[in-house]
């Protein structure tokens, strides 16, 4: 019989402490799929800083709707 440790009173065999490791990492390291993701705006290529301040202003203004 291979080896195995007594977790909790329970005999626990090394090769499900390998996978549950295994499966905890993976989950900890791969990204949320179905998270959502961060709100994806263009550039603003303004001229000065009245016309950035007014297209930030109106996005702002129709995001809401």
């Amino acid at each position: 019989m291979a080896a195995a440790y007594t977790i909790l009173g329970k005999s626990v065999p090394a090769h499900y402490l390998s996978l549950a490791t295994l499966g905890a990492v993976t989950l900890a390291v791969v990204p949320k799929p179905w998270a959502p993701g961060p709100p994806a705006h263009p550039a603003i290529n303004a001229a000065n800083a009245d016309e950035e301040k007014f297209v930030k202003d109106f996005l702002a203004k129709h995001e809401k709707h």
